[in-house]
């Protein structure tokens, strides 16, 4: 560890270094030699659709006693991206992050991150949606 008054270590409660603190000039030096390193270490790991939230769709699919079918369409109303079928799209648009067997059905737009919830009541479904912010 270096003891320079531009560094501050950050600490849990047992003394172990959880993250290191620049000072903005510190950091002004160093940032274009790791700006590359930072950039490519960023790239998010693929997503990929949990097992959990699929197996809550099945159960509301056991018991739906809706007044209309289930549909599997999905759209998102910030990008536009949509498929027919959100369980048979090979290129998987979206994916489903949550489920109840109360009827909500909630989805991540792969395109733009928008989150898009399909709410499913007795004789009528609703959308909303929330974009990322950023």
């Amino acid at each position: 560890m270096f003891d320079h008054p531009e560094l501050r270590y950050l600490t849990d409660a047992k003394g172990n270094i959880e993250a290191v603190q620049l000072s903005l000039k510190l950091w002004k030096l160093v940032e274009p030699k790791i700006g590359a390193q930072l950039k490519a270490t960023a790239a998010p790991s693929p997503l990929v659709q949990a097992e959990g939230p699929l197996k809550s769709f099945e159960q509301l699919q056991q018991f739906w006693d809706f007044k209309y079918p289930y549909s599997p369409a999905v759209a998102c109303p910030h990008c536009g991206a949509e498929t027919a079928d959100w369980r048979a799209d090979s290129a998987q648009p979206f994916i489903l992050t949550n489920a109840n067997i109360g009827g909500l059905l909630v989805f991540l737009c792969k395109s733009c991150g928008t989150t898009i919830r399909q709410k499913h009541f007795r004789d009528h479904m609703a959308v909303e949606h929330s974009t990322p912010k950023g």
